[in-house]
């Protein structure tokens, strides 16, 4: 039987990298995914690369409180509920703390932080209904610092803080919340973050020597941890920030 039989799920940032891998794994394990983000012809390709009729998309801003209303409202009126949230859509952007002006700053933790809090409280009753989880894909860069992604590595540290806050609060309910804190994974957010093609071609052939096991990561990889993290196999695992970073966390400072 497949894991996530009968199970509903909603996923932002569904229609690239980390967030179409990861609602792809879901609907081929049998779970109904809605797919969120910004841009609907990327949404609709992870649906119609999934299973037919598993999968729907929604365009949402998940930084507006009304498009995450109805997100919510979509699971539990025409879906029949919420058993699974990842808050997968995030941006990085580059600055330190000399160059990163306030908008910039701000816009990262709308995204990357505040989004993730607005979002996951919408959903608690759904959630609590069904005793459900919430993912939160954090990174390697919240559990330790790099130079120029200052705000990305505080608005994950604080994706990480409130992973294992909300964990401690909703455990009475039964709703499990932990994070995922990938290391470099070969997707388009460095890309779509401002880095050349050349640049991004550099930055993973430099991941060899940053990354101990000689390698960046594939989003398969992530889906495949998120499955797990989704499934009753982690049914009594709550509050973890779960590095899958090729070792990337162990040893490399850039």
């Amino acid at each position: 039987m497949a894991e996530l039989a009968g199970k509903v799920a909603l996923v932002t940032g569904g229609g690239s990298g980390l967030g179409r891998a990861i609602a792809l794994s879901f609907a081929r394990e049998g779970a109904r995914v809605l797919v969120a983000g910004r841009r609907a012809d990327r949404l609709e390709e992870t649906v119609r690369s999934g299973p037919e009729g598993a999968m729907r998309a929604h365009g949402a801003d998940v930084t507006r409180e009304e498009d995450c209303e109805r997100l919510i409202r979509i699971c539990a009126d025409e879906m029949g509920g919420l058993d699974i949230l990842v808050n997968n859509a995030g941006i990085l952007q580059g600055g330190s703390a000399e160059t990163t002006d306030l908008a910039a700053w701000d816009r990262s933790m709308d995204v990357n932080l505040r989004a993730v809090f607005a979002l996951s409280r919408l959903a608690i009753p759904a959630l609590a209904a069904r005793k459900g989880c919430v993912i939160n894909i954090s990174s390697v860069a919240g559990l330790r610092p790099y130079p120029g992604v200052l705000a990305y590595c505080v608005s994950k540290a604080g994706v990480d803080q409130l992973t294992r806050c909300m964990a401690v609060e909703l455990a009475p309910k039964g709703v499990r919340v932990n994070a995922i804190n990938p290391g470099v994974v070969v997707t388009d957010l460095h890309v779509s973050g401002g880095m050349s093609a050349s640049d991004y071609a550099s930055f993973l052939e430099r991941s060899a020597t940053t990354h101990p096991l000689g390698r960046p990561g594939r989003p398969e990889e992530i889906a495949a941890l998120a499955l797990f993290l989704a499934s009753d196999r982690s049914g009594w695992i709550t509050g973890t920030t779960c590095s899958i970073d090729g070792g990337r966390a162990l040893a490399s400072t850039r």
